[in-house]
């Protein structure tokens, strides 16, 4: 997997390339870690992002949680059609936004 960020300001846009699952899920984890306390708006871009599993998911949700207890908000982005079906099975789509 592959992470490009662009930050502007309090906000912080995360483009993901190739998988994010249960090898890659850390790297994404320790790449965010020392941003999630000082943005307001964090966005994932999954136009080149080919599987995401439940450990991304966990990741996901994670940040979205820390963004919640900071009065931030996270939304995704160019969401393929088997990512998203998981997602509304889950109620997730709702909760993170889905663009």
């Amino acid at each position: 997997m592959e992470i490009k960020s662009n930050l502007n300001g309090e906000e912080l846009t995360v483009e993901l390339s190739g998988e994010l699952n249960a090898m890659t899920a850390p790297q994404l984890s320790t790449f965010l870690a020392p941003h999630l306390e000082n943005i307001k708006s964090l966005i994932f871009d999954f136009k080149e992002c080919d599987f995401v599993s439940s450990a991304g998911i966990r990741v996901l949700l994670s940040s979205f949680k820390t963004l919640k207890k900071n009065q931030g908000d996270m939304r995704l982005e160019n969401v393929g059609p088997n990512f998203k079906e998981v997602l509304e099975a889950t109620g997730l789509d709702v909760a993170f936004g889905i663009l």
